[in-house]
């Protein structure tokens, strides 16, 4: 059985994730011990709230080390929301930046948008480069703060993109061992377990 680990270092949301992630057929369990999440097959790093706090939060329990060391072993690390922002090198909140893990070379910073936070459902545009989202389909989002330019991600790395009130952001970035989303699978119903199942089988194989 696949053994999926999600990362535990005090962010929020952590149960909604092991929740769906165990509707999978994975074997799901919460660690923050280092050996137990280099032996996983997969790594899921979720996370809630504001980019520093997190990246505090992470530092605290040395699993910032966690996520690079396994990354460059080439493990798999799935990043969710707070947890897709902190692999890029830098967050910038009320005009202070804060340095990520630099999985990814660009800036996270807040929406300009009329509506901010992002909150709701929008659809995720399909990228025939990505293994995940090749079709169009809607997810969940709950964000005040993104990726928002092409820049921002590896150039060799499969975006996907969504729009909120005509401002193009990341959706979802896939690179190598990495695959990160801004939204939420565990908040997307059917379409978000279904992403998370193929994300599953992609690390089994």
């Amino acid at each position: 059985m696949t053994r999926i680990v999600v990362l535990d270092y005090g962010s929020g949301n952590i149960h909604s994730v092991v929740s769906a992630l165990s509707n999978t057929g994975a074997e799901v369990v919460l660690s923050a011990d280092p050996r137990i999440a280099a032996a996983a097959d997969g790594l899921v790093v979720p996370g809630v709230g504001a980019f520093a706090a997190c990246m505090e939060q992470l530092r605290a329990v040395d699993a910032d080390q966690i996520i690079t060391e396994r990354i460059a072993a080439g493990g798999p690390v799935l990043g969710i929301c707070v947890g897709h922002q902190i692999l890029f090198s830098q967050g910038v909140e009320h005009g202070v930046p804060t340095p990520g893990l630099g999985v990814y070379p660009g800036v996270v910073a807040q929406l300009t948008t009329p509506r901010v936070p992002h909150m709701g459902w929008n659809e995720v545009s399909p990228n025939p480069q990505s293994q995940f989202f090749t079709v169009a389909r809607r997810y969940y989002f709950v964000h005040s703060y993104a990726a928002l330019n092409r820049s921002d991600c590896p150039v060799d790395a499969a975006v996907a993109w969504t729009n909120h009130d005509g401002v193009d952001l990341v959706a979802a970035v896939e690179h190598g061992p990495v695959v990160s989303t801004q939204f939420h699978p565990e908040k997307s119903g059917s379409v978000g377990l279904g992403f998370l199942r193929s994300w599953v089988r992609s690390v089994r194989s």
